[in-house]
């Protein structure tokens, strides 16, 4: 009986540490513990990183009266013991935080739902190549920190001592658009014919997203200028009906698309994953953008038809403004 009880004991604790799965929404973030046998407030604060006194007033409970086995505990995950970021000090311990996928749920919703995430953390996170989820995965949506030295968490769990490091930035070429306008210095040593030296001043590569607009940075997608999911669309729209739909766009502001032309979107009136094909009415100029979500329900969107990255926004020639636009998608 004895060796029974430690083993169910043990196999709860495991199925535990290997399930912690976020609970809550907002800043109200939270995960579940079974209390096992010879636990207690400071046991169970020691192992994820929380004050004893402050977990039993997240449950209602009386500090002097303890726990029983069975008991289940509410651990608030805060920024003493959360983190979504990628690199954990040298006497913490990243213990990965999961959210199951339900129908419907779509990766930028995911973000938005735990504090706002950015959809490349979670795709790095997930080892994901795209954007599609699947119902019933789960996901890293976050790190518990735990102590190496005082939570049971640091050895037990699979994943845990796996230290998060940025990764390197890699160091491009600078290359020559026909839409940048640079221009070249060149300072030359007159001295022997194969002595003479020319050293280049060239222009840094530009950034985006710290910079103004008119700067457009090397096409490198691989189905025209209109945008990586061009294929896509036309996929989609195969043997069925096209709407078309007259309007006004907002912009808002991405690192998405810059280089590989992969362009995102808000819309009401078609679902995430669904690509539209946008059209400039001033310029003329169209791009293809895929649907993350609905869009944002505040003040500033009232009114519009979509809402575009600023990727998108400057294929268009549309810049940070507002523009009218006829918005073509497949018929759900």
């Amino acid at each position: 009986m004895l060796v029974f009880f430690t083993f169910t004991t043990s196999s709860i604790l495991w199925a535990q540490q290997d399930n912690l799965e976020i609970k809550g929404t907002g800043s109200s973030l939270y995960v579940e513990h079974i209390v096992t046998p010879k636990e207690n407030f400071y046991s169970v604060g020691r192992m994820f990183n929380i004050n004893p006194k402050e977990l039993a007033s997240y449950n209602h409970l009386h500090f002097a009266s303890g726990l029983n086995i069975g008991q289940v505990l509410k651990i608030a995950l805060s920024k003493n013991n959360f983190t979504q970021e990628e690199i954990a000090q040298p006497n913490e311990a990243l213990v990965p935080v999961y959210h199951t996928v339900t129908a419907g749920e779509t990766l930028y919703r995911l973000g938005v739902n735990y504090n706002k995430v950015s959809l490349a953390s979670i795709k790095k996170w997930n080892h994901l190549m795209s954007d599609e989820l699947s119902v019933g995965h789960r996901m890293i949506v976050g790190f518990l920190k735990v102590d190496k030295e005082q939570s049971s968490l640091a050895n037990e769990h699979p994943m845990a001592n796996v230290q998060i490091a940025p990764e390197p930035k890699e160091e491009k070429p600078v290359e020559k658009s026909p839409e940048i306008k640079t221009e070249t210095t060149q300072t030359v040593q007159a001295t022997t014919p194969e002595n003479t030296k020319t050293t280049e001043t060239k222009p840094e590569a530009p950034q985006p997203q710290n910079t103004a607009l008119t700067v457009t940075p090397t096409n490198n997608s691989t189905n025209g200028s209109e945008g990586y999911f061009k294929n896509l669309y036309e996929r989609q729209i195969n043997g069925k009906t096209t709407i078309d739909k007259s309007g006004t766009a907002g912009v808002f502001k991405s690192t998405s698309g810059w280089q590989d032309e992969k362009f995102y979107c808000f819309s009401n009136d078609a679902s995430a994953g669904t690509v539209l094909k946008i059209t400039n009415n001033t310029t003329g100029k169209s791009v293809y953008a895929k649907v993350l979500d609905a869009i944002p329900d505040i003040s500033q969107n009232d009114g519009l038809i979509t809402v575009i990255s600023n990727a998108a926004a400057e294929k268009l020639g549309a810049g940070y403004n507002k523009f009218d636009c006829i918005v073509s998608f497949a018929r759900q």
